[in-house]
């Protein structure tokens, strides 16, 4: 359906901006609210660029990208952090592919629970 990955939202430490795909619109205002504080504080704590993104099959990834010369940028933590987030953040990030698949992909909510 999908040629490349939808990217739901993401925030940079070099512009200071969050970003949410328009086409989630619909997400309860709580979700989205989730989404920001878990993306910038993300990116504030690590640098780089936060993007959460679902792949072809609706599994949702959590993409680091950072500036070649950023020597602020903190590798080993962003991976840390990451690690956390999934753990941390599991019921959400499971929540969210559910919506994927069901309002995106038209999967039935039932086959998938």
């Amino acid at each position: 359906m999908y040629q490349e990955n939808i990217v739901l939202c993401a925030s940079s430490a070099y512009e200071k901006k969050f970003w949410l795909n328009d086409d989630f619109k619909a997400l309860p205002e709580q979700i989205k609210q989730e989404l920001k504080i878990m993306c910038v504080l993300f990116t504030e704590d690590v640098g780089g660029i936060l993007s959460l993104e679902f792949e072809e099959d609706g599994t949702l990834i959590l993409k680091v990208d950072s500036d070649e010369n950023d020597y602020l940028y903190d590798e080993i933590g962003s991976v840390l952090k990451i690690k956390q987030i999934q753990r941390e953040k599991a019921e959400l990030l499971e929540a969210l592919e559910l919506y994927f698949k069901v309002f995106f992909l038209g999967e039935d909510a039932s086959k998938l629970l």
